[in-house]
């Protein structure tokens, strides 16, 4: 904050004036002041007591009147002990206001030709079923990283890896062909990943019936599934399609577009979209390549049947395999040809995969490997790793089709928005196009905010009433408070009320609007903070928090009735400011604002 700034040089003046030492910025500890004693920034005086060689007392109080004498900002200050309480001149947060109203992004760091490059990968579907309520939290998370990323002036290229290959597919190909019917999206009128969806549950369902059968012939579970005929055909159709057999590629492009085109409904709805899509289909085979690249050079060895390991023993790791003994790749050396074809697509300085934290151990291994493979961004690689997500009646199991889908859940969240706003009476002026898309707004808004304000690294229950609540920490609350904002101006403006580019600095304002105006400019230090911890729950909360704030003073403040006309343009512009920080931090989570509600 420019405020603090300026105070802690007049600080460092101070300590060398009066105690002839010279400190750096990072010995003047300044915080905000602990509501319960009086003033703006405290100043932690216990470094400075070697150099003044006095009591806490004493040098807290020759360093406030220095400061009064010295710094027109500094109105007054009170010493509690070894702290010293400094009040800022009314003035001053005026005209930081004014500073942060001249800047249509402020906290936003403009992206440069040169910034570095940061590549996110997220998503990461399967093409065997359609994406379920683990994906949102995915999605929501990478898209917002990318967003906050880009704000801290990096370049961001965002991506997403489909796994399209694999014995998984193969069960919903075999279940279609057997019973499918020639069933496709236009006759079922199904989304073509829900169409596939369903076939990969129904083969589950078949194998279970099959496997209980063999059992009930005497054979143990184990037996039972390696004698499944079903699993011997999906195995058999794998392998056909590795061999590149026309019919069985013909089928599985047929089925993975009808997929796709599934996925890119539910992409557009959530809002969230990607600059490049890699296919693991296309990349397995470079992986298989890098790492008999890597066999050659001796980064890599060879068991006696075939199977290419690497050895991390000496990195305080195991063995890991790379190359079955039949030559077939496993998920690192996908992993690794993705990677390769990624950094000959672009010049990544740093790579960032948003994956659930039960995949920690392969990240931490894929780092190495990329490393000694020779790709620059390998040591560096980032797993932004994260929790599960759960609903109220415990986890989800895709296999018995118990999975809460992603398109159910967002258009269940949409009809609830729909309704609550009937209720409350706040769609009754509105086109029936308007009131649709405020409902579209808020239903996607509390589900999305919900998400994200909690820590990535943290499990968490997704409850759907609690976060479509219009009170509370929820994004409703946070978008009907903007929607209040944006009325207040609506009818500022047709009362003629012109805005000033500058507020004067002669008028004496409150400690709650003082208090506004800190926190509108601490949101540069939170989008900072968010980017350094990879955390949108940064954002979240710090948006909750203003918007409480600036309900509070609403409720305590007469805006377009007070009588002084600065006072009442001052009010205007702070609230103008409130709502431009509120639609910067939302749409850095990736969540709309409505003008009204």
């Amino acid at each position: 904050m420019v405020i603090e700034r300026q105070i802690s040089e007049a600080i460092k003046a101070g300590i060398k004036e009066l105690y002839g030492a010279d400190v750096t910025a990072d010995q003047v500890q300044l915080q905000k002041t602990k509501k319960e004693f009086k003033g703006h920034l405290t100043l932690v005086v216990f470094p400075f007591l070697r150099m003044s060689r006095k009591s806490p007392e004493q040098t807290a109080q020759e360093i406030g009147e220095y400061l009064s004498s010295h710094e027109p900002a500094i109105a007054e200050f009170n010493v509690i002990k070894g702290f010293l309480n400094l009040t800022v001149a009314c003035s001053r947060w005026i005209d930081l206001l004014n500073s942060i109203n001249g800047e249509p992004e402020y906290g936003i760091i403009p992206v440069g030709e040169k910034a570095p490059l940061v590549m996110i990968e997220y998503s990461s579907p399967n093409t065997n079923k359609p994406l379920h309520l683990g994906h949102v939290r995915n999605n929501l998370l990478g898209y917002s990283l990318a967003n906050i990323l880009k704000a801290n002036g990096n370049r961001i290229i965002k991506t997403n890896i489909v796994n399209d290959r694999g014995i998984h597919i193969c069960k919903s190909m075999l279940a279609w062909k057997k019973w499918g019917n020639g069933a496709t999206p236009e006759s079922t009128g199904k989304k073509g990943d829900h169409l596939i969806g369903d076939f990969y549950v129904l083969f589950s369902n078949k194998l279970k019936e099959e496997v209980n059968a063999l059992e009930a012939k005497g054979m143990s579970k184990e037996e039972a599934e390696a004698n499944s005929s079903l699993m011997a055909k999906a195995r058999e159709m794998l392998r056909k399609w590795e061999a590149g057999d026309k019919e069985t590629r013909d089928l599985w492009a047929m089925m993975n577009n009808w997929v796709y085109a599934g996925f890119d409904e539910t992409y557009k709805m959530l809002g969230v979209d990607f600059d490049k899509i890699y296919y693991e289909s296309q990349t397995y085979l470079e992986g298989k390549k890098k790492v008999l690249e890597g066999l050659e050079k001796g980064i890599f060895y060879r068991r006696d049947d075939g199977s290419v390991w690497a050895d991390l023993t000496k990195e305080g790791l195991d063995e890991k395999l790379l190359l079955r003994a039949d030559g077939t790749s496993v998920y690192m050396t996908q992993d690794i040809g993705t990677a390769k074809l990624r950094f000959d697509d672009y010049p990544i300085d740093k790579m960032i995969y948003v994956v659930g934290n039960e995949q920690n151990y392969h990240f931490q291994v894929l780092s190495i490997l990329l490393d000694k493979l020779g790709f620059e961004f390998g040591k560096g690689l980032v797993h932004f790793s994260y929790g599960m997500v759960e609903l109220p009646e415990g986890k989800m199991k895709s296999r018995e089709g118990t999975v809460v889908d992603a398109d159910d859940l967002m258009a269940e969240m949409i009809d609830t928005a729909r309704e609550i706003s009937k209720e409350l009476g706040k769609i009754e002026e509105m086109t029936p196009e308007e009131a649709e898309d405020i409902a579209r707004i808020v239903g996607l808004g509390s589900l999305k905010y919900f998400i994200l304000k909690v820590d990535p690294r943290k499990n968490m229950t997704f409850n759907p009433k609690e976060s479509i609540d219009f009170n509370g920490n929820t994004g409703p609350f946070i978008q009907y408070t903007y929607a209040r904002i944006r009325s207040v101006l609506r009818k500022a403006a047709e009362q003629r009320i012109e805005l000033p580019e500058r507020l004067p600095l002669t008028f004496s304002i409150s400690e709650k609007e003082e208090n506004l105006i800190q926190m509108i400019a601490d949101y540069a230090e939170i989008v900072k903070e968010a980017g350094r911890l990879y955390s949108p729950a940064c954002i979240a909360n710090y948006t909750y928090d203003l918007v409480k704030e600036y309900n509070q003073f609403y409720h305590d403040f007469s805006i377009l009735r007070e009588e002084n006309m600065d006072l009442k343009k001052f009010r205007l512009v702070l609230s103008a400011n409130v709502a431009k920080i509120v639609k910067s931090g939302m749409g850095l989570l990736g969540i709309e604002v409505p003008e009204r509600m």
